[in-house]
């Protein structure tokens, strides 16, 4: 007879060092009462977190498998190995939600490939708080990750973003490095047209959060430091 199979979990996390229960919902917490298997990006922050939101919670029942920049192709089917054993796994961002700019999509598209229900958990998306909060096309929008880091070829795609903003009235949001945001904005502000639309979204759901949209030509007027401040930047005509 055939193990009830367990569930790929995928639990959002804080966008910030605020307190989980404040941004995240009990049944997060419950999920992580009832479960020791995670697939994390640092085990450091990962205990942490658990720790901060079940503090009750044994440590050493904790078993985490490393996804990061390190970790090959093959060694993913193995993370998911406890759910043929009738236990659940808990798959874990560094921050917001897993599986949306976030390498845990390689371990959700595996999941689905071995018919494991994936449930995702109500959390913080920075992406779609944005956009929610940027006063642009919410019916109509697309996320393009980082930009180049070359400078002219970073250029060249910001001219393209907005051409395709004005092309098919769709609003592009994209993010950089937290340490480049600064140069990242002095190009957009000396690339884009200044009727051009832009967002700029940053420390989503903590005390120094910051959501501002103005016209290029306005946004030359305003001072404002982005320097290690996750943001999530929005254009749109």
């Amino acid at each position: 007879m055939q193990a009830t199979l367990g569930t790929l979990y995928l639990i959002p996390t804080t966008l910030g060092d605020n307190e989980p229960l404040e941004v995240l919902p009990l049944s997060v917490k419950k999920i992580i009462e009832i479960t020791d298997h995670f697939i994390v990006e640092n085990e450091k922050t990962a205990r942490r977190f658990i720790k901060k939101i079940t503090p009750k919670k044994p440590q050493p029942s904790l078993q985490l498998f490393l996804l990061n920049k390190y970790t090959k192709d093959e060694e993913l089917p193995a993370f998911l190995e406890a759910i043929f054993q009738g236990k659940n796994v808990g798959l874990l961002s560094e921050a917001g939600c897993p599986g949306v700019a976030d390498p845990g999509a390689a371990v959700v598209k595996i999941a689905h490939e071995k018919n494991i229900k994936v449930v995702p958990l109500v959390g913080p998306s920075s992406i779609l708080m944005a956009m929610m909060a940027s006063g642009m096309n919410g019916q109509n929008f697309a996320f393009n990750g980082y930009l180049p880091i070359d400078s002219q070829e970073r250029k060249r795609t910001i001219k393209q973003l907005e051409k395709r903003a004005y092309d098919f009235q769709q609003s592009q949001a994209f993010i950089e490095t937290p340490y480049r945001n600064d140069k990242l904005l002095s190009d957009l502000l000396t690339t884009l047209s200044g009727q051009t639309r832009l967002c700029i979204a940053s420390d989503i759901t903590l005390p120094s959060e910051y959501i501002r949209t103005l016209t290029i030509n306005e946004w030359k007027k305003v001072s404002i430091n982005l320097h290690k401040r996750p943001t999530i930047f929005i254009i749109d005509r």
